[in-house]
């Protein structure tokens, strides 16, 4: 996870670095505004990626995550496939419904219960989906109406840029097992005190159980599912060391976890740490995360 809080000339060099390093893929925060950072410098996502997309050549790039709290599907739709193209193919889509904080407090004021956020953000998937999957898509909903818009050349990857959708409930998580390549958890929701990751793999755990579940419940096999981990919010201590990240890999993934994304360490709060760490994990990542990615 790069923070897109630094001018390029500085930010191609992390994103570059991120894929001579081995990792298999790299994020950035959809926000328009970061809670701790919101006086600090804070660029555009889809303009980073697409800037990411050029300065590497094999490295998974994915915003974490997009939300309707300011994305309309068919404006975004135009960029996911933009990014798919630049890219060639390594974008992932990363979805999520939204906190319902900052971002929504600055463009648009309308009290939304979490159950009309959820409404909302199910549509926004289904229509995102019929968009990157169709030449011409048109739909009436109760939060979207589309009509005739038109997508060329399409997403280079058939039959669409793949999900990553973030849920922690049974209503997400089921979303996620119909529409997502991958699900995404960061431990409890609107948690932001990191706790050792040694006390929340049972809380991981019962996530990946519930999230299997919902495969089921829609008729998936859950082992299509990948299983994303976001640490450094809710699920602290991974980058305290090598033989933490070595720990807390094999840990999370005996519990069912396939893909572990941290945040590249600042210098101070909020994700505080020592980039040497990175550095040492680089080293030793093909013989020490036991099938996580």
């Amino acid at each position: 996870m790069i923070l897109p809080e630094h001018r390029w000339r500085e930010a191609r060099l992390r994103w570059a670095r991120a894929e001579e390093y081995g990792f298999d893929h790299a994020w950035t925060y959809d926000q328009l505004m970061w809670r701790w950072l919101r006086d600090k410098p804070w660029f555009g996502t889809v303009p980073t990626l697409a800037a990411a997309a050029t300065a590497t050549t094999a490295i998974g790039l994915g915003t974490m995550v997009a939300t309707p709290t300011y994305r309309h599907p068919v404006p975004f739709a135009k960029e996911v496939m933009s990014l798919d193209d630049i890219s060639d193919g390594r974008f992932v889509c990363g979805l999520g419904v939204g906190a319902g904080a900052v971002d929504d407090l600055v463009v648009d004021r309308t009290e939304r219960t979490p159950r009309e956020r959820a409404d909302r953000f199910a549509e926004f998937v289904e229509v995102t989906d019929l968009l990157l999957r169709r030449r011409v898509t048109s739909y009436a909903g109760a939060h979207y109406r589309v009509d005739e818009v038109w997508m060329n050349p399409g997403c280079v990857r058939a039959p669409r840029t793949p999900f990553a959708i973030a849920a922690t409930g049974p209503r997400g998580m089921r979303l996620a097992a119909r529409y997502a390549q991958t699900w995404i958890t960061a431990g409890r929701p609107a948690t932001f005190d990191a706790r050792p990751y040694e006390q929340v793999l049972p809380d991981i755990a019962a996530q990946v159980r519930a999230a299997e579940r919902a495969c089921e419940e829609v008729g998936r096999d859950p082992a299509s599912l990948r299983r994303l981990l976001l640490t450094g919010a809710a699920v602290g201590g991974v980058l305290d060391s090598v033989e933490s990240w070595r720990d807390a890999s094999g840990r999370f993934a005996e519990v069912g976890i396939t893909d572990l994304v941290v945040h590249w360490p600042r210098l101070d709060f909020p994700y505080a740490g020592d980039e040497r760490v990175l550095e040492d994990i680089a080293g030793d990542l093909t013989t020490t995360v036991g099938g996580l990615r």
